[in-house]
């Protein structure tokens, strides 16, 4: 913790002019500095820096603040790790508060597993650049695949020889701990030889650039060995609040307003290559909340682009009920059968994909309709089926403007009654309050006030839906032992729902 009295004494030594001027170039307005803005594309600069109050504000999108507040957006730091960047700048030493012996444990084995994956990361990269075998092998494979040698060091891009023990020697030879290799995953648990062998490698970064962990893929052709292997989860790698390319992406993602999302490595690399650099990969695995929240501190807006097969298909549904819980804005695209990003890209070319990726987006509705509408056809089970499908979807959106508009949308598309599908998804939100409380009551230690931290399938807002006035059906809220929400909140809410319903 740093002491408050060392926070005034950084917070008054800093000059936000010297601060911002390390990543926007500013030039001479009268008292003021004006720059592009770095949170979103303009042309014509908005970008004002004051020095006399030492702040910044953007006329363009709005953004303001302080040194500390842009660095916090900027470069994604916490509060402590901006003053700590600045404190570093201005060369002023931090004398912080005495850490419990837990904590200082803690961050040492922190410390320590970063530093054994540096070595790692350069033993890969000295494997692939500075050996014959893996110029020849590696290299050779990494530059069939199209990719430039500056981007295949910026993504930290590797080789692993088909050798038994080469890293835990050199990792001897320089003194690391073998501990910490088998902690992350560098060894086996016996200590006798590398996890990591004939494989080229892919280092997988912390949104701070840190290298957290690795993935290796094959270069058998033996269908019986896996084409992917990962290191285990550690004190720095938590696989489900990590996404592969968010180090690389989250400038371009809040400069862009919206993050694209694909499956795999190569797709992420191909992309930023041709100039796509809003793009992240859950890295062939299902979607989860934490790394939908990860997306959600740089964007809203969220576009899942997946391969066209079934596989692709069933991923992004998976992924879409996910985002929608997190009340992100979502649209999918599907690429041509045969197609996944990176193939698609290294065909046709970044501004033809941005072309394809803009066009061929649809609304979630839209896209789980025309997937679903041709098997329904001629059948009224399938195609209410299909209804409830979209409305529990719809359902699961926190924001109630939106799920009324949504509904709206479903009712024209698929016509079918409004009133009928406000019911269906009131019934669907009070069944989720159900389970909650049910789940709530026996854990009644496990108190929590938000809605989502309890795993259940559909968010219960302060505004609880109601069907329209008009309808045969009155309201299915549940009788609740405590109020909605606190002070004006609700009347404004339901003021609100009624103006956009009525």
């Amino acid at each position: 913790m740093i002491p408050p009295k060392q926070v005034q004494e950084i917070l008054d030594a800093t000059r936000i002019e010297d601060v911002v001027g390390e990543f926007v170039h500013l030039r001479k307005r009268g008292v003021n500095l004006i720059g592009l803005c770095p949170f979103h594309g303009e042309k014509t600069p908005s970008f004002n820096v004051n020095p006399a109050r030492n702040i910044f504000k953007c006329f363009g999108c709005g953004k303001g603040g302080d040194a500390v507040s842009f660095l916090k957006e900027h470069e994604n730091l916490s509060y402590p790790e901006a003053l700590r960047w600045l404190a570093k700048k201005y060369n002023i030493d931090i004398e912080e508060v005495e850490r419990s012996p837990e904590q200082v444990a803690a961050q040492q084995m922190a410390d320590s597993l970063y530093i054994v994956n540096d070595f790692a990361l350069k033993h890969f990269q000295d494997q692939l650049f500075d050996t014959d075998e893996g110029q020849s092998v590696a290299l050779a494979y990494f530059r069939r695949r199209g990719l430039r040698e500056d981007v295949i060091r910026a993504f930290g891009l590797g080789y692993a020889p088909d050798q038994r023990d080469l890293l835990l020697r050199r990792a001897r030879s320089a003194g690391h701990s073998i501990d910490l290799l088998k902690k992350t995953g560098l060894c086996s648990q016996d200590g006798s030889r590398d996890f990591f062998r004939g494989r080229v490698m892919f280092a997988i970064h912390n949104l701070s650039g840190k290298v957290a962990a690795f993935a290796g893929r094959t270069m058998s052709t033996d269908k019986t060995v896996p084409k992917y292997v990962n290191s285990p989860e550690t004190e720095i790698y938590i696989k489900n609040k990590t996404l592969y390319g968010a180090f690389q992406a989250k400038k371009a993602i809040r400069q862009h307003d919206e993050c694209l999302l694909v499956e795999g490595y190569m797709d992420v690399i191909s992309l930023f290559q041709a100039g796509i650099e809003n793009v992240v990969a859950s890295s062939g695995t299902s979607l989860t909340e934490g790394q939908l929240q990860l997306i959600k501190r740089n964007t809203d807006n969220l576009k899942i682009l997946y391969d066209g097969d079934a596989a692709g298909i069933k991923a992004a549904l998976r992924g879409l009920d996910l985002a929608l819980e997190q009340d992100m804005n979502v649209r999918i695209c599907l690429l041509p059968d045969g197609h996944d990003p990176d193939s698609y890209v290294q065909e046709k070319g970044g501004e033809a994909f941005l072309k394809y990726a803009t066009e061929q987006a649809k609304d979630f509705i839209l896209f789980k309709t025309e997937l679903l509408i041709g098997e329904t056809k001629g059948d009224p089970v399938k195609r209410a089926g299909l209804v409830k499908d979209i409305v529990a979807s719809i359902a699961k959106i926190p924001d109630p403007i939106k799920r009324s508009v949504y509904l709206r949308e479903c009712s024209a598309l698929l016509q079918v009654d409004e009133k009928v599908l406000h019911q269906e998804t009131n019934k669907l939100i009070a069944t989720g309050l159900k389970k909650r409380d049910e789940k709530a009551a026996r854990q009644p230690n496990a108190a929590s006030d938000s809605p989502h931290t309890d795993g259940t399938d559909y968010f219960w807002p302060t505004d609880v839906p109601f069907a329209p006035a008009d309808s045969d059906e009155g309201s299915v809220a549940p009788p609740r032992e405590k109020p909605l929400a606190r002070g004006d909140e609700f009347q404004e809410r339901d003021i609100i729902r009624l103006l956009v319903q009525f």
